[in-house]
């Protein structure tokens, strides 16, 4: 059994740094964030990263919906978070329908 004070220091931080949040706790308040400035409703995230300033996500989304739904309109938008979460910027990388798969180059 592991001892108490090892477990401890594993977790130590610095005077006044913040504690970092776990990388679910940062995925579902990305998906929170950018639905509440979007409106836009989040189909799923296909990139997940920490980044040297926080965190890099590719969220996919569904930018109109149509019939039938194989012709709706999906979009991959890269989304940046910072260390403790919060979102500081996203741009739209691409859009396609959700029946179309990517060229091979």
């Amino acid at each position: 059994m592991a001892n108490t004070s090892e477990n401890q220091s594993d977790n130590k931080r610095e005077p006044g740094e913040k504690e970092l949040p776990a990388a679910m706790d940062v995925l579902r308040g990305a998906h929170a964030q950018f639905t509440a400035l979007t409106g836009m409703t989040t189909e799923s995230v296909s990139s997940f990263e920490r980044s040297e300033d926080g965190w890099a996500l590719c969220i996919e989304v569904l930018e109109l919906a149509r019939v039938p739904d194989t012709m709706s309109l999906l979009a991959s938008y890269e989304v940046d978070l910072d260390q403790q979460g919060e979102l500081t910027g996203y741009r739209r990388l691409r859009r396609y329908e959700r029946g179309r798969a990517d060229r091979n180059p």
